[in-house]
């Protein structure tokens, strides 16, 4: 057995950048921003860990690792495991309610696959909090600018984060290692090999989303361990002739990796979500409430709806027609801008309840799609809301939002963000309001924990 991996020629800066990466050098409003999105993602494990598809998860993982471990199973009385086997069940729960982060020019969910393998090892090593939050930066700093490497072309096939989330995992867990600018290259390589994720899930309502997450966390936990006991990875993973850009992009920009590195702090341009949706129906949504209240429409007054979209739009939810499950109905335009339009927020109550309601459908069925030059040439730096409504009385109506609200000139305040988090731990119904609430309090001292423990 080697005691160190073979060298490499050159280290990748993002591999460096990842390593050596620490609390103190991180911007206070990044900082800030970073507490923000921790909080949030709160909410969203909390929403999601009983679900069906996650405790089908959830009950494979806990049968597959120790009944007892340093890494909590959040949601779960108690329970706990290995870091890898709580990294899998908590990421899947991340994921299910539709309401954690993106970054847009990415069209990457970090908070999903970054916060469930940095607090579980994070819990199993006795990590303080600026150890563990100065780990999911570099985690999404990384797995943003492999998305945006990736490129448009890549998320037409791949859930961008389930592949490039398998490297922003990694570099979480490598980050907390401590693994050398060296190994974390060797970890990138080991991620990347098994990055994989495909849309096809969408067009029968499958639980794949769900095991996307779990598995990009799981396997980046392990690209990282594997690295820091010299396991070696594809030393050329992004651009080598048969690396990620070869095998599952046409257009990627290798100068992406590095944009700004150190300087443009990408964590800070993630958005939150306000509707429970997949976030390309949000701006739609946005611009359709924009013209109900300008207009005071209502639903009676509407004869159709055009929604002025991106490419991205139309590739993940063109094929949902009509949705036969209430997580399939996220990815319905006509059921989110129903939803939207009948209750003023298309909410986790609001799809369970309404998404088959007559009501609903009718109103889906007045709701198209259209390729716009303009939104598809800003896309995917910037997510545009355009509409044009079709009035009963011969009326046309247009829209326009700029910047979705959660978007970072529109974003959520501490007081939204908390009060957010708590109405999904309160849907979930696992924890006790009191308990929620008082969790939900420390995590927003997090920076200042001598030791990272149990959430609840």
């Amino acid at each position: 057995m080697t005691k160190n991996p073979p060298s490499s020629t050159a280290i990748h800066p993002l591999a460096r950048f990842a390593a050596e990466l620490r609390w103190q050098d991180i911007p206070e409003p990044v900082q800030r921003r970073a507490e923000d999105l921790w909080v949030d993602w709160f909410g969203s494990v909390l929403a999601g860990c009983r679900a069906r598809p996650v405790a089908s998860i959830t009950r494979f993982a806990r049968s597959q690792g120790p009944s007892e471990g340093p890494s909590e199973v959040i949601g779960h009385a108690g329970a706990s495991t290995s870091p890898m086997m709580a990294a899998l069940a908590n990421a899947a729960a991340s994921h299910v309610a539709e309401q954690d982060d993106v970054h847009n020019g990415s069209v990457f969910h970090p908070a999903a696959v970054v916060f469930p393998p940095a607090l579980a090892v994070a819990q199993s090593i006795g990590a303080s909090g600026e150890e563990l939050m100065a780990a999911c930066v570099a985690g999404y700093e990384v797995g943003i600018r492999v998305g945006e490497f990736l490129g448009r072309s890549h998320y037409k096939i791949f859930h961008t984060t389930a592949t490039a989330g398998t490297l922003a995992a990694a570099a979480a867990v490598g980050r907390l290692l401590e693994l050398s600018p060296e190994q974390m290259q060797h970890a990138f390589g080991s991620a990347g090999t098994q990055s994989a994720g495909l849309w096809e899930f969408l067009r029968t309502a499958a639980d794949s989303k769900q095991l996307h997450t779990a598995h990009a966390a799981a396997a980046g936990l392990m690209a990282a361990y594997l690295a820091r006991d010299d396991f070696t990875g594809a030393q050329d993973i992004f651009t080598g002739p048969q690396g990620l850009a070869a095998g599952m992009s046409r257009d990627s920009d290798p100068t992406r990796l590095t944009d700004g590195l150190g300087t443009r702090w990408a964590t800070a341009e993630t958005s939150f979500k306000w509707h429970a949706s997949c976030r390309h129906t949000h701006p739609a949504a946005d611009a359709l409430l924009q013209v109900m209240h300008e207009h005071n429409l209502k639903l009676q007054d509407i004869a159709h709806i055009t929604c002025h979209v991106h490419q991205g739009a139309i590739d993940v939810l063109g094929p949902v027609v009509s949705p036969a499950t209430v997580h399939q109905s996220k990815f319905s335009m006509g059921t989110v801008l129903a939803l939207a339009a009948r209750f003023g927020h298309a909410g986790l109550t609001e799809f369970d309840d309404e998404y088959l309601a007559p009501e609903t459908v009718a109103l889906r069925g007045k709701v198209s799609m259209v390729l716009d030059p303009e939104v598809d040439g800003a896309y995917p730096r910037r997510w545009l809301g355009r509409v044009t409504v079709q009035t009963a009385d011969g009326r046309q109506l247009t829209g326009r939002v700029d910047e979705p609200k959660g978007d970072p000139g529109n974003t959520l305040t501490r007081g939204e963000l908390t009060a957010k988090a708590l109405r999904l731990a309160a849907y979930g119904g696992a924890v006790s309001p009191a308990d929620a609430e008082a969790a939900v309090q420390r995590l927003w001292q997090v920076a200042q924990w001598p030791r990272v423990e149990a959430l609840l």
